[in-house]
């Protein structure tokens, strides 16, 4: 709590003297930034007047992290936990949701552009995505159903291309730095007449600090933009994407004490990670069409379609995985405006999206990383589909409101190929949900905005959670629902280099899913009571110094994001133990964030990052803790400019610079207390990239 009080107090400190600062600086060192909008709400606002907690990764942010790698990013964003147990294997959580998850992403709906991401049985390949082709990323915390379907934790939406820059260019990027990381990218984008063009590509390969931990990724990306007339548009996008990792399992404390560098080791009835080559490969094909419509000033139309192939291997301790995914929909919405007016301007959303997955799940044995003998087969079949209408309107030009509401609907069918034969599908339908959300947020000043919502979450449970590794279909799983309270405030400075933004939320889920593990280590899920889920949220950022061309120091930018998720079971119990009032398993109490970025001449930048962790309990009976970790990681960049228009920059950046000792991604109430996945010790890259 010490760090914690120290840590704000330095905000507020920070920003009362930037406060005067405004007072005394002159006009020709005041950069004016431009306003930070969010598309996630189906039309461009300014993220001040959102009545939602919502944040942007743009381009400037996204450039001074690694570009390899998802999570240093993403865990600059408060109230978001991402975590890499092995190199190229995610989970993401959004305020709590790891609770439930194995590996991956639950209780999250991610969209590529306007497409989905996540499939109908609510499984997203993240890790099949290199971020160093992505233009931005906008998160909106909490649930939000009645615009994006199905989800209790909250929405990321990922942009193909950087909106702000609509130029024609060529750019490179080679990384290269400690065990075997290797990292290049290459993307031409062409603006000709009314079209304009983007392809990407990359390829990365990386030996890890662990045993059995290799990764190689080849992926290649297409966004195409036609403007057939002023205002209509068709955009073409693809993925291709070809991930093989290896996974080397988790430690109990004493092997990660000794040696966390060490694959899971066998036992006198298991063999280990090495002996039975366990690993995952995923290829994935995604393609879709989107286009959007105009009417008239008035009336418009957005509508996609799209579909997507997943190959998917998992060789296992103890069974070898096998999935073949096909899924295809689509989503159509329309947008009415108002009429303007002086003291109202109104619009209305009225709009669908469908998902259909058919899955091919086959386990076998698993003789040393090779199939076996057949164990089981299945045929899934998951439909997901929901309308959803919204109403938002400024009024006099201080007051927005929102209403939104969706209607869901979720279903599969099964039938087991292998041994049983089965002929014909046996159907499971969950009961439709509503889900409502009522939004405002009142201008209280021209740089003072409050904001409150009330949203009800409902997240069916996933494909791998109704047939997880036990090899059976669990139709008596129910979906978790709960309702979010939330309010908060923005506030900015004049030329909105200062932006100040903090939420307080309690949200209560019901029915929440946990993972249980078997003797055999096999896994299923159930319904566990529910959990309690208050919160609060500040995000932080002012350029100290202002960007400039005649002081020494041409610009000084400090960043501060912190977490506060006091997060407990409720009603939660089993045969032998009461786990009611313990820790939400796998989150922190505490995690602050903080960074800054130094701007000197001769076109030279320093970017220094801390992340502070709290402990984390590793079990439902909050027994056992994985420790705090403090982070420190420090990026040195010269972006020079030769001739007119091409933009050299030559990087040097080191992690984990404390030398600690951490996990970066738990597994939770683990068999045999093997909890613990070892992240690297202090290491190094470097690298360069060109734009022409």
């Amino acid at each position: 709590m010490q760090r914690l009080s120290l840590a704000l107090f330095f905000v507020f400190v920070i920003a009362l003297n930037a406060g005067a600062q405004n007072k005394k600086s002159t006009p020709k060192d005041t950069t004016h930034l431009k306003t930070v909008t969010v598309r996630g709400y189906l039309s461009e606002q300014p993220v001040l007047s959102v009545p939602a907690s919502v944040s942007v990764l743009g381009a400037a942010q996204l450039k001074v992290q690694p570009d390899y790698s998802f999570v240093t990013a993403l865990n600059t964003v408060p109230g978001i936990r991402a975590e890499e147990r092995s190199p190229g294997s995610y989970r993401l959580s959004i305020r709590g949701s790891l609770l439930r998850s194995p590996f991956g992403v639950r209780d999250v709906k991610i969209y590529f552009d306007e497409i989905p991401l996540t499939d109908a049985g609510g499984n997203t390949y993240l890790n099949a995505i290199d971020i160093g082709n992505i233009g931005g990323i906008e998160i909106l915390k909490g649930p939000d159903g009645s615009l994006f379907g199905a989800n209790s934790g909250g929405v990321v939406l990922l942009s193909p291309i950087n909106r702000l820059a609509d130029s024609s260019y060529i750019s490179a990027g080679i990384n290269a730095g400690s065990y075997g990381l290797f990292h290049e990218k290459l993307a031409l984008q062409k603006r000709t007449g009314n079209n304009l063009l983007n392809i990407s590509q990359s390829y990365q390969t990386y030996h890890g600090y662990r045993q059995n931990s290799d990764t190689h990724r080849q992926y290649l990306q297409l966004a195409d933009k036609w403007n057939y007339s002023a205002d209509n548009s068709l955009k073409i996008l693809g993925i291709y994407s070809n991930l093989a990792y290896q996974t080397p399992g988790g430690l109990n404390l004493a092997q990660f004490t000794a040696n966390p560098t060490e694959a899971r080791q066998p036992t006198a009835t298991l063999p280990g990670a090495i002996q039975q080559h366990i690993g995952i490969t995923t290829k994935m094909y995604l393609g879709g069409l989107v286009n959007e419509y105009h009417f008239n000033d008035r009336i418009r139309n957005v509508l996609s379609v799209f579909g997507n192939h997943v190959d998917f291997a998992n060789p296992f301790i103890t069974n070898y995985e096998q999935r073949s995914e096909n899924t295809y929909g689509f989503r159509t919405y329309f947008e009415l405006a108002g009429l303007k007016q002086q003291n109202l301007d109104w619009k209305v959303n009225l709009g669908v999206e469908w998902q259909q997955t058919n899955s091919q799940i086959s386990n076998y044995g698993n003789n040393k990383g090779q199939k076996d003998t057949t164990q089981t087969s299945d045929n899934i079949h998951t439909n997901q589909h929901f309308i959803f209408g919204r109403y938002s309107a400024d009024i006099y030009k201080r007051l927005h409101v929102e209403a939104a509401v969706s209607l869901n609907w979720y279903g599969y069918d099964f039938k087991n190929i292998y041994p049983l034969n089965q002929s014909s599908f046996t159907n499971r339908d969950f009961t439709p949900q509503l889900m409502p959300r009522l939004a405002l947020s009142y201008q209280f000043t021209n740089n003072f905005i409050g904001r409150a919502s009330v949203s009800r979450g409902y997240s069916t449970p996933t494909t791998a959670e109704v047939r997880p590794t036990d090899n059976i279909v669990n139709t008596s799983l129910q979906a978790q629902t709960g309702w979010n309270y939330e309010t908060g405030i923005r506030l900015r400075n004049q030329d909105e280099t200062l932006l100040l933004d903090a939420s307080v939320f309690y949200y209560r889920i019901n029915n929440a899913i946990v993972r249980r593990l078997n003797a055999d280590e096999t896994e299923h899920y159930i319904n566990a009571g529910g959990t309690n889920q208050p919160g609060f949220e500040l995000s932080f950022t002012n350029w100290l110094i202002r960007r400039n061309a005649t002081h020494f120091v041409r610009g000084l930018q400090f960043n501060e994001s912190y977490t506060y998720s006091g997060f407990t079971f409720r009603d939660y119990a089993d045969a032998t133990n009461n786990y009611s009032g313990h820790r939400l398993t796998g989150v922190p109490r505490h995690t602050i964030v903080s960074n800054i970025q130094l701007i000197v001449p001769q076109n030279l930048s320093l970017f220094v990052q801390h992340n502070y962790t709290s402990k984390i309990p590793l079990n439902d009976l909050s027994t056992v803790y994985a420790a705090h970790y403090n982070l420190l990681q420090a990026r040195l960049s010269w972006q020079p400019t030769i001739g007119r228009k091409t933009h050299l920059e030559i990087f040097a950046s080191a992690d984990n610079l404390l030398n600690q000792k951490y996990s970066l991604g738990n597994d939770l109430n683990a068999v045999g207390n093997r909890y613990y996945n070892a992240s690297p010790l202090r290491n190094y890259s470097a690298g360069m990239n060109v734009r022409l």
